[in-house]
């Protein structure tokens, strides 16, 4: 009985799933409220969270997230940071980080997309990145991708121990939007440049043809072709 009991009280984590809305919410941030996701419409965004301001994991995240940021907005996606510390401890903390911190021949680096303040963990809750059985009082290193429609696409966790690998976050960014502009899928460690894998054919013709090279796709069986898209086309799109 103790056990059910126990059971009952532990604390159901809501998660939003693939394909959902992202969970819609105002906050204070070190540039100012903002109203999400209105006011990202037409945007990609990355909605990340960290454990905690004056940690050196975060740290080293937020000096490679900054120092990436042109990249991603290039890519026509912005970025915005979150933790359950508030508005003052942020300030102060990215101001250590442009004035003291040097890391892998970044200094001086100033972080220029906002910083949630979310020390009642409204918007953490929501995006299920307080995860008790890791902390009950942290959020995990969740990565959220949302589309220019304000739909959530893809979802990272990482525990708090492990800092993220920001060329995958990249590359998964390029390759959903690669996916989307060319109703295409890709492979195994894709980049842009590899071959990207074409729908499977919808009738038996479609996939002689296929087969017999018509199509101009490279065709490992029927089920599994290819074709080219340079990297050219895909950075222009």
């Amino acid at each position: 009985m103790e056990t059910t009991n126990q059971e009952n009280q532990k604390e159901i984590i809501s998660l939003p799933r693939i394909g959902d809305q992202a969970p819609a919410f105002r906050a204070v941030t070190t540039q100012g409220e903002i109203d999400f996701p209105k006011q990202y419409e037409g945007r990609w965004v990355i909605l990340f969270s960290h454990p905690a301001d004056f940690t050196p994991v975060c740290t080293s995240e937020f000096m490679t997230f900054s120092a990436m940021e042109k990249r991603f907005n290039d890519a026509n996606c912005k970025l915005i940071g979150l933790s359950v510390d508030g508005l003052y401890s942020h300030i102060a903390w990215l101001r250590t980080i442009k004035e003291k911190i040097e890391y892998k021949g970044m200094k001086g680096v100033e972080v220029k997309f906002p910083l949630i303040e979310d020390i009642t963990m409204e918007v953490a809750k929501k995006y299920g990145m307080i995860q008790p059985g890791e902390s009950n009082t942290k959020a995990v290193r969740a990565v959220f991708f949302i589309d220019p429609k304000g739909t959530i696409r893809a979802m990272i966790y990482y525990p708090l121990s492990i800092g993220r690998n920001f060329d995958e976050l990249y590359r998964a960014l390029v390759a959903m939007q690669t996916a989307d502009k060319f109703s295409v899928a890709l492979p195994a460690d894709w980049r842009p440049g590899d071959d990207v894998i074409v729908p499977p054919a919808g009738s038996c013709g479609a996939a002689k043809d296929r087969m017999e090279g018509k199509d101009n796709l490279y065709c490992y069986d029927w089920f599994f072709c290819t074709k080219k898209i340079s990297k050219e086309d895909i950075e222009k799109n």
